[in-house]
């Protein structure tokens, strides 16, 4: 009864700061350079870190296992993942240009496992004899930990295309009504408008060279996450294999899971080979990353609604009013 209640004060808490820092990060958008409020959110999500972390400690201790054996557990440590993803700049004193994607993704998760679910997939329950093994940390957490990692990343990389194509549109509206301007309105009108255009050079060059830089950095730190996640999904699978061969006798049973994780592998690899041909990155790598976002949620998410295959015990319940 102790431990239940302290999950349960646990999990509204951290919900609750998550919460703040949300808002805090829009009152930011709103009005810039306010950095006591910046460093408010980030103490938020450090806080946030530590309360899922009593949370999994104390729902470990009182259930005695590695509290990853359904999703509402998982999707606790889904958001716990999230959170140190979000500290990872800090540890260099780097730019967080993560903690717009860290800190609603932790929400969304926290939010969805809290009210989304069915409440008996709250409760801790006796593992099947599937998961009483003690791969079920190593397996598991990897890949929780490469789902939070790619997601990120390919969440950067999903607002570097859309900043880029922005910057491209912008960029043909303006030359198409400067040409047009410039036929109809004849010579005259075509210097005056070439006048304003040197005028304004400098202020667009400004804009353009802070756009510049802000993609640069969006590709760089979408690249760094998801080099991350990749070597945590490939220990998993590899870790996966080696549990499958103990508990059903074989590495690998192409089990609707397996190939899931199998096709993410894949559209990460050929990212990471985008990224080590220049005439490909950019552009080329970030829409890989993207189509990548949609198979992560079908490989964590999407199979769990079937509740078919080797992994069935991952399947859930939506609560009902």
């Amino acid at each position: 009864m102790i431990f239940a209640t302290l999950e349960h004060i646990l999990t509204h808490l951290s919900f609750s700061i998550i919460s703040i820092v949300i808002t805090i990060h829009l009152m930011t958008l709103l009005v810039h350079e306010i950095i006591g409020l910046r460093d408010s959110s980030e103490k938020g999500m450090i806080a946030t870190f530590f309360s899922i972390t009593g949370f999994l400690v104390t729902r470990w201790i009182s259930s005695r296992h590695f509290p990853l054996s359904n999703l509402y557990e998982s999707l606790i440590f889904l958001s716990w993942s999230f959170s140190i993803i979000h500290m990872i700049p800090k540890i260099r004193n780097h730019q967080n240009y993560l903690s717009a994607i860290t800190a609603p993704s932790a929400i969304f998760t926290q939010g969805f496992a809290t009210s989304g679910l069915s409440t008996e997939m709250h409760q801790s329950a006796i593992l099947v004899p599937a998961l009483q093994s003690q791969w079920l940390m190593m397996h598991v957490s990897m890949m929780l930990l490469s789902y939070a990692a790619l997601l990120c990343g390919s969440l950067l990389s999903v607002a570097f295309l859309v900043i880029t194509f922005r910057k491209n549109i912008d960029i043909f509206c303006k030359s198409n009504n400067f040409l047009i301007k410039s036929s109809f309105f004849g010579k005259i009108e075509y210097l005056n408008e070439k006048r304003s255009v040197f005028k304004h050079t400098s202020f667009l060059s400004f804009r353009n060279y802070y756009k510049y830089q802000l993609t640069q950095r969006l590709d760089y730190w979408s690249y760094r996450v998801i080099s991350l996640g990749f070597t945590f999904l490939t220990i998993g699978i590899l870790s996966g294999a080696v549990w499958a061969n103990e508990a059903w006798g074989s590495y690998w049973n192409w089990d609707p899971k397996e190939t899931w994780a199998f096709i993410t592998w894949t559209i990460f690899a050929i990212y990471s080979h985008t990224r080590t041909n220049p005439s490909l990155q950019g552009t080329n790598s970030a829409l890989v990353a993207s189509i990548g976002f949609l198979i992560i949620w079908i490989c964590y998410f999407g199979i769990n609604l079937l509740g078919i295959g080797l992994h069935s015990y991952g399947s859930f319940t939506l609560t009902s009013n």
